[in-house]
């Protein structure tokens, strides 16, 4: 039986092992290139992103993960000497933290309602809070542009900001979470005579901490990523994330969006990093709750 036992836990380990390096691989590789020159880039995956092959690779693709030379050089060109790349770098920026901030907020006083309001039609709106956080963002896409453009805001950061702030995916997994919290403490705190506001920023915000912040990571990297948005809803390429400037690499430019992309990578795994322990527990708890 020890044998067995000790055999399954070697193929698990060595399976996860495998996933860890498939998964972990393509952004290795990024880092590493992003330090090599533009002619040792070209001349390893030259073939790749040549537009005269009609396609096709017509040789090997050396995979390299040690440069011959180490240079700074394609970030001094994408930090220093094109600030237009660090432009859109500060557009996600400007993007991303009011939808990650008010989302939370308004999120928070919804699922607080959904907690406490015992009326008829609170499983409908919650039901259909779920059936809209189901749908894919391209089918609300063509709304939000029409709503976009009947309110003026068309090719402006709040064509973006205003329908991420009320996304319903933060209202689900926060009011799954609040659930969690025993009602005889809310019972408690209304015979010491405390208030609705009382109850909700003393006992239930404390309480859902670590469902907060992998909310906010989550919503983070969702909206940090995105590209049909901004190329759909703002026109103007200079408010555009530096998002759609990696989804669009151009031949001339690999070496310079290699550093790019490091740059664009690091918010997120800071991020990752700090809250991981939050971001798990979270997602665990909410999702062991029914609603």
């Amino acid at each position: 039986m020890k044998k067995k036992r000790y055999f399954s836990r070697g193929v698990m380990f060595l399976l996860c092992l495998i996933f860890a390096v498939m998964f972990l691989m393509p952004t290795v590789l990024t880092i590493t290139n992003s330090f090599m020159s533009e002619a040792e880039i070209n001349a390893n995956y030259g073939m790749v992103f040549s537009t005269t092959t009609g396609g096709y690779v017509s040789k090997t693709v050396n995979l390299k993960f040690i440069p011959d030379k180490v240079t700074l050089s394609q970030y001094i060109d994408g930090l220093i000497k094109s600030p237009e790349y660090l432009l859109k770098l500060w557009n996600s920026i400007f993007l991303v933290l009011p939808i990650v901030i008010f989302q939370l907020a308004i999120a928070s006083v919804a699922a607080y309602s959904f907690t406490r309001w015992r009326g008829k039609f609170r499983a409908f709106i919650f039901f259909f809070y779920v059936i809209l956080m189901l749908m894919p963002y391209q089918v609300t896409l063509v709304p939000n542009y029409l709503v976009s453009e009947w309110l003026g805001i068309l090719n402006t950061r709040w064509a973006i900001i205003l329908p991420g702030i009320f996304a319903p995916f933060s209202v689900f997994l926060l009011t799954k979470f609040m659930r969690r919290i025993p009602y005889v403490q809310i019972e408690a705190a209304k015979v010491d005579g405390a208030g609705e506001w009382d109850i909700f920023t003393k006992i239930c915000l404390p309480q859902c901490r670590s469902a907060l912040y992998s909310i906010a990571i989550l919503v983070f990297i969702d909206y940090w990523n995105m590209v049909e948005q901004p190329l759909i809803l703002l026109e103007d390429a200079e408010s555009q994330p530096l998002s759609v400037f990696l989804s669009s690499v151009n031949t001339g430019e690999v070496g310079l969006a290699f550093a790019l992309a490091v740059v664009y990578m690091i918010p997120t795994l800071l991020l990752f990093l700090h809250g991981e322990e939050y971001l798990i527990e979270g997602i665990a708890h909410s999702g062991s709750v029914k609603g």
